[in-house]
Formats: structure tokens, C-alpha cells, sequence
């Protein structure tokens, strides 16, 4: 009998993301060999390189797979918060116990195992998150439940920052995307992803030019949702007026205004006395749509001037230069740049085909850095050209196709939530990966899934994978 069900638990597998995941692990594997080649050692198994030990965290990867098809599917149901906290205390112990590596504090040595617990938070908040809110009383739109779910994002978060580790701790807001599938107010990703571009314009701009975007935008989503425009209309004209003729009447009177008070002080005042008299009217007149507005402008106005302080105070200088090389502020080719400007010559130089296996010059001769981990797409876009980049894309397009089949189709809300957790790792992964190899996205420091040299990642990544390909094939 339990013959016949292993049989039908391998038969009932999702071969096609199996087959996925060993190319793009091969791809990954043939890529290092070619970013690290060296004539001494031209062997691909030699374990004294970085390709023979990836060669070793292939086989640990699938021994895991392995054990993890063997490990009943309700396992991770009813141990999901053990799970989550053996997660979170190897995030405490590190903190102490840690190994600093790169200026982060975030590597557990045990003998001749190093790993990462940051790159391994993944699945466990994963796992964590699929087991709290698959209860049956569990409700996003409730703010218990929202709460519940936020926690159990944002304390592996604020850990991981403890480790100076920044980039692995970002990627846990990706999570937000199953919060989203499960019921959360579209609202949310929206207002975070407005946070991120007024952080950014507000590096870029006078924060005078930003307050009256966001008023700009507050006084036409108010034209719209109000069923009268012309008290919108006006409100708006009064308030452009008064901040415009204010300072040119005094200036009749020899009286410069901006002499003693700032510009942004100045439309702080008035947007205080306008904001006040609008909530008033708002709960007066039980205009449900300016009680959420206004709240929204006052934190708006409070991200904008806070901007300041959090990007030179609080985050580093390589920090600070990665997102001023982003924005273009700095464009040193020779400093913060660097390693951007050489991985797009190397892609550039690929062409349509590639420069042909083991023949990129860029890679070859250490221009770019971290060229097996962070930085391996660029390996592939010079020896592959447009034609292999492309084929990665798509074979992660595939794979991530497939994880959202398998994640709907699940019976037990515990997978579906868990299927669309992988989901958003991997895409998060390659989006940030890809887009900091081509200078679109800020170096946060992150791998590319099943390819980026690594057995933390390449065991996460695999682990994250085959609990959903068990729990899919269990559902049969």
C-alpha cells in the first residue's frame, strides 16, 4: 500500500517545474565554470573552485528535494509555527553568534557548514505566514488579522537589518503580494510603492516641488470622488492664490516673505490651516473620502521631510551611492558605478548571439565583480547575447507560470498561500537581479535563483520549490 502511494506521489508531481528547475540549476552551474575559468584548473569538477563546490551544493539541493518528496504534506500544516520560530531564532543566535562577512554579520559557521539564516528567512516566514493565515478565523480585512500578518513579515525584517543585511531583508516585502491574493485592499502595495517614488523624488527634487505633487494628486483624486466638483475647483484656487499672492503683495511693500520664512514653511502653513478645515467639514459632513485623504497627505508630507534624515543619516555611504548612481546623481564610471557600467558593457557587448562559451572578456578578465553571484546575468548576456538572456527570462516565466497553476489549484488554503509566497520570491529574486545587472534597479545584493553561485541560496531556492511541488502532488 505504501508502495502504490509513492508511486502515485511521484506520478502526480509537476515534472514540468522539475524539469525547469534542473536547467536553470545547470544553466547556473555551467555559467559559474565559465565566469571563474581558469586554464589551471579547467576541470569542472575540481571541488578547490567555485563550479566544483556549486557542484556539491547541487547534490546537497537534491538530496534535500529528495527527503522533502518523503515528509508528509500536513507535516509543514501542523508544524508551521515551530517552523517559523526555528527560523527566528537562528536570526537572534547570528546576531551573537555571527561571522561578519562584507560588513554584514549575518553568516552561522559550524564546522565546515557556512550558511546564511538572512537567505534562508524566505522559507521560513513562507511556511509561518501559509499557517497562520490558512485558520478558518483568519480575516486580512480584519485589522487582528492584518496585524498578525505584519508581524510575522516585519520582525525577520528588522532582524536581518540588525545584520547590516539590507537587501535580504527588502526582499521580504514581497510577501505583500500574498497578502494581496488573500483579501488585502489593493490600497496597500499601491501607498507602498507611492512611499518608494516620493523617497526617491524627494532625493531628486526641492521638497517644495514634491508637496505640491502630492497636493496635486490629493485635489484631483478629490475632483473625482466628489460628487460636487466645484467646491474642489475653488478650494484648490484659493489655495494656489493665496500661496502665490501672499508673497508678490509683500513684495509691493518691500517685504520679502521668503526673508524670514522658508518656501516649504510657508506651504506648510497654509496646507495646515487648509487640512484642518477640511477634516472638520469631512467629519461634519460625513465626506468619507476626505477623512482618508488628508490622512494620507499628512503622511505624505511627513515621508517627504523625513527623507533627509533616513538617506544620510541612516543609511550608509554604499548605500547612499548605489541609489545616487540609480538616480544619476553620480555617475563615477570609476567609483559607485562601476560595477553597473561593466556588467552593461559586458551584455552590450554580447550582441544577439553572445560572444560563444567561455570567450566574454569582460568576466574573463574581472572587470565585472562578483561576477558568479550577484552579477551572473551578465556573464550569460556576453557569452549567450540577447538570444540566451532571453532564455533564462523565459524559463523563469515558465516556472513562475507554473507555481501560480499549482498554487491555485491547491484544496487547503495552507498551499495556495504558500505557493503564492514562492511566487513572490522568485519574481522578486529575478526582477531586482536582472534589473541591477542593466542599471534599472538599485545593487541591493541579492542572487538570481538557481543560478547565482551559493548553497544558501541554491538550497532555499530548492527547498521553497519541492515543499510546494509535495504539497501539490498531495493534493491529487
Amino acid at each position: 500500500m505504501r508502495r502504490r502511494r509513492d508511486h502515485l506521489l511521484f506520478k502526480n508531481l509537476d515534472w514540468w517545474s522539475i524539469a525547469t528547475y534542473l536547467l536553470l540549476v545547470f544553466i547556473g552551474w555551467v555559467s559559474i565554470f565559465s565566469a571563474v575559468y581558469d586554464p589551471e584548473h579547467s576541470h569542472i569538477f575540481d571541488t578547490s573552485q567555485r563550479y566544483g563546490m556549486q557542484m556539491i551544493w547541487m547534490f546537497g539541493a537534491w538530496l534535500l528535494a529528495f527527503v522533502v518528496l518523503l515528509i508528509p504534506a500536513r507535516t509543514y500544516v501542523l508544524y508551521s509555527n515551530l517552523i517559523y520560530f526555528i527560523g527566528i531564532l537562528l536570526l537572534v543566535v547570528v546576531l551573537f553568534l555571527g561571522v561578519e562577512r562584507s560588513g554584514s554579520r549575518s553568516w552561522l559557521v559550524l564546522g565546515p557548514i557556512h550558511f546564511q539564516p538572512a537567505e534562508m528567512s524566505k522559507l521560513f516566514v513562507a511556511i509561518g505566514l501559509a499557517g497562520v493565515m490558512s485558520r478558518p478565523h483568519f480575516h486580512i480585512q480584519n485589522r487582528r488579522g492584518f496585524l498578525q500578518a505584519a508581524f510575522l513579515i516585519l520582525f525577520p525584517m528588522a532582524l536581518i537589518f540588525l545584520q547590516k543585511e539590507a537587501g535580504l531583508a527588502v526582499v521580504l516585502t514581497a510577501f505583500v503580494v500574498v497578502l494581496y491574493r488573500e483579501g488585502l485592499s489593493g490600497w496597500v502595495p499601491i501607498m507602498g510603492i507611492v512611499a518608494v517614488v516620493l523617497f526617491l523624488l524627494s532625493i531628486l527634487w526641492d521638497p517644495v516641488y514634491v508637496l505640491w505633487l502630492c497636493l496635486g494628486v490629493v485635489f484631483f483624486i478629490g475632483f473625482l470622488e466628489s460628487p460636487k466638483k466645484r467646491p474642489v475647483l475653488i478650494t484648490a484656487l484659493i489655495f494656489a492664490s493665496v500661496y502665490f499672492a501672499v508673497p508678490l503683495a509683500l513684495k509691493l511693500f518691500s517685504v520679502d516673505l521668503f526673508s524670514y520664512i522658508k518656501k516649504y514653511q510657508w506651504f506648510l502653513a497654509l496646507a495646515g490651516v487648509l487640512s484642518a478645515t477640511l477634516l472638520v467639514i469631512a467629519f461634519k459632513n460625513k465626506i468619507t473620502y476626505l477623512k482618508v485623504l488628508l490622512p494620507v497627505f499628512a503622511g505624505c508630507v511627513l515621508l517627504v521631510f523625513s527623507v533627509d534624515y533616513v538617506f544620510n543619516k541612516a543609511l550608509k555611504p554604499h548605500q547612499q551611492a548605489r541609489i545616487e548612481t540609480l538616480l544619476g546623481i553620480d555617475t563615477d564610471i570609476y567609483g559607485s558605478g562601476y560595477n553597473v557600467y561593466q556588467s552593461k558593457v559586458a551584455i552590450g557587448s554580447g550582441g544577439l548571439t553572445g560572444k560563444g562559451f567561455l570567450q566574454g572578456t569582460q568576466t574573463k578578465y574581472n572587470f565585472v565583480p562578483e561576477q558568479s553571484t550577484d552579477f551572473i546575468f551578465c556573464s550569460i548576456g556576453e557569452e549567450w547575447g540577447f538570444v540566451g538572456a532571453l532564455l533564462v527570462i523565459s524559463l523563469y516565466a515558465f516556472l513562475l507560470f507554473r507555481i501560480i497553476i499549482m498554487a491555485e489549484r491547491q484544496r487547503h488554503p495552507f498551499g495556495r498561500i504558500y505557493g503564492y509566497g514562492v511566487a513572490a520570491c522568485v519574481f522578486f529574486h529575478v526582477f531586482i537581479n536582472v534589473g541591477m545587472t542593466i542599471g534599472l534597479t538599485p545593487v541591493i545584493g541579492i542572487t538570481l535563483p538557481f543560478i547565482s553561485y551559493g548553497g544558501s541560496s541554491l538550497w532555499t531556492f530548492t527547498l521553497l520549490l519541492f515543499i510546494l511541488l509535495k504539497l501539490d502532488a498531495s493534493n491529487y
